[in-house]
């Protein structure tokens, strides 16, 4: 049996998940859209509790710290003006964070987010939310685009069920896995009960 290794770690790079108070916190859509509704994310629960510990943590640390949002249209998913577009309690901005807004996955495309990260001047960047597929996945590759340091906190990113295209499903917990061993080939460092 072989022993599979990542890009990063056949490369020889520093594994070593980034530390908080040299880090700026990115939260990616934690917004109440994936706890209720059709987006409702199957452990969003432990993500957010996991989340909560975390950027309490951080701001203990004097870690910068960006909140960003999925911005939908008005009266459909990720309504910023209603509830379910809304950040989750315990997660809302505090003063001095900043906040981002996105139309896309990508949180860097069509927002100020690369500006946001330069003024706060850390090259590693400590991505967590939701969903660790699609937005989490598209802006730690897009990260490493623009020269930046990826860490991935697993414990506070969760995903949803999708069809798997022959009539299945891949379950959500199967499919968080995956999209994290993808990233840790290349694009992030993932933590695992870090921090």
């Amino acid at each position: 049996m072989s022993n599979p290794k990542t890009l990063l770690e056949l490369s020889g790079a520093d594994l070593e998940p980034a530390r908080l108070e040299n880090s700026t916190l990115v939260l990616i859509d934690m917004q109440n859209e994936y706890l209720q509704g059709p987006l409702a994310l199957p452990d969003a629960g432990q993500a957010v509790n996991a989340a909560i510990k975390l950027i309490s943590r951080a701001r203990d640390a004097g870690s910068q710290i960006v909140h960003v949002f999925h911005k939908g249209r008005e009266g459909g998913m990720f309504d910023r003006s209603a509830e379910r577009g809304q950040a989750i309690d315990g997660l809302n901005p505090a003063d001095g964070e900043s906040v981002v807004e996105k139309p896309l996955p990508n949180a860097f495309t069509g927002t100020e987010l690369k500006a946001r990260l330069d003024e706060a001047g850390n090259n590693d960047l400590i991505i967590i939310g939701f969903m660790t597929h699609m937005c989490v996945s598209s802006t730690a590759r897009a990260a490493l685009d623009h020269g930046y340091r990826v860490t991935i906190d697993a414990e506070s990113c969760a995903t949803r069920d999708l069809p798997d295209g022959s009539g299945g499903v891949v379950e959500a917990a199967t499919l968080n896995q995956v999209a994290l061993a993808e990233l840790s080939d290349r694009f992030a460092i993932i933590a695992r009960q870090h921090y």
